[in-house]
């Protein structure tokens, strides 16, 4: 049974007007009443999950990205604060604006898309920000959007995957 979505508003509808035809009358009750749309509802919404492909699937267009190197690094973090960042404290070197995702680092160009596997599983970062000279090259700063978060991170030494654009 195949439902299309623009019509599954109308079910509640179309159940009041079985109901007032097969039982001659709607239920007394509202809660009774509120109960069946409930349940025709689900139906409704469970019958469009089987039959049309809303679930995730792997797509051979979206592959895996390919790890480009690892590198031993050292992993701090920082927030918006004003003592934590030059200029603007909510946009980051590359001119965007800050949000989860966003890592610090004078190695690599902007925009490159890295991992720390040991911390964060499969989650992707994107280089966007620059820190300190004195950091050097093989320091990542990840962003957090509170000053707590980033104090409570502290320090860890790891490696990322650098990931191949």
């Amino acid at each position: 049974m195949t439902i299309n979505l623009k019509y599954t508003s109308i079910f509640p509808a179309i159940l009041g007007l079985l109901l007032v035809t097969v039982v001659g009358s709607l239920p007394e009750d509202k809660a009774d009443f509120e109960s069946i749309l409930s349940q025709e509802k689900e139906f409704c919404q469970a019958a469009t999950l089987q039959n049309n492909s809303f679930l995730a699937i792997s797509s051979p267009s979206n592959p895996e990205p390919e790890i480009a190197k690892k590198i031993r690094v050292v992993v701090t973090a920082y927030s918006s604060t004003p003592w934590e960042t030059w200029g603007d404290p909510f946009i980051t070197a590359a001119g965007t604006g800050v949000r989860d995702g966003i890592v610090a680092n004078n190695l690599l160009p902007f925009g490159t898309r890295v991992r720390f596997p040991e911390i964060y599983g499969e989650k992707i970062f994107v280089v966007e920000d620059r820190m300190n000279s004195r950091k050097g090259s093989y320091h990542f700063d990840i962003w957090f959007p509170e000053h707590r978060q980033a104090l409570n991170f502290g320090a860890k030494r790891t490696y990322i995957e650098v990931l191949e654009n």
